[in-house]
């Protein structure tokens, strides 16, 4: 028996927020973003974790008080945003996407 958590569980990246909480996602789950939700993502995992660790914008969901929406300027009037839950203390994503708008919600980063 293997020590290794399985290949669908194995986890891509963890990175540190400037807002106190780490956010991971799984090989599997990244995928899934990259091929299902939103496949203009594929290639660009390096941009989404710069999104996390040194984003120019955070809001908070207006929805959803535990949803966290990073911005990082991509181009002209262009934006990479990754979206995290946090439950207990810690974060995942739960999609990314490139926007030309910043979704309304309580801005937390820059204070």
């Amino acid at each position: 028996m293997s020590d290794n958590p399985p290949v669908d569980e194995q986890l891509l990246f963890i990175v540190d927020t400037p807002i106190g909480f780490q956010v991971q996602t799984t090989v599997s789950y990244w995928e899934l973003i990259t091929t299902i939700k939103h496949p203009i993502m594929e290639g660009r995992l390096e941009d989404v974790k710069e999104t996390l660790t040194h984003p120019n914008i955070i809001h908070l969901s207006k929805s959803d008080s535990q949803v966290y929406l990073f911005y990082r300027a991509d181009g002209d009037r262009r934006w990479v945003c990754a979206v995290t839950k946090r439950l207990n203390g810690n974060g995942f994503l739960i999609t990314a996407y490139r926007t030309s708008a910043i979704k309304e919600g309580e801005k937390i980063w820059p204070k």
